[in-house]
């Protein structure tokens, strides 16, 4: 679990904004949706399946090439 600790010159909602931006970083947010419910393995598969499609569409994909 990430941890943030105030500075002397930092307010405390500077100090959230970095928290939130670690725990987006790390992954903690995804990951605990992702448990919030039940998931059947054939669903996970799936859902696997799916976003390594994507991936792989989006890797092949031409990219604009920049002078």
């Amino acid at each position: 679990m990430p941890r943030v600790e105030v500075r002397d010159d930092e307010s405390l909602e500077k100090a959230l904004r970095r928290f939130k931006r670690m725990l987006e970083r790390e992954g903690v947010l995804k990951a605990l949706k992702a448990k919030k419910h039940y998931e059947k393995p054939s669903e996970r598969k799936r859902r696997e399946m799916r976003q390594a499609i994507s991936r792989r569409v989006r890797s092949q994909s031409p990219r604009p090439q920049t002078p």
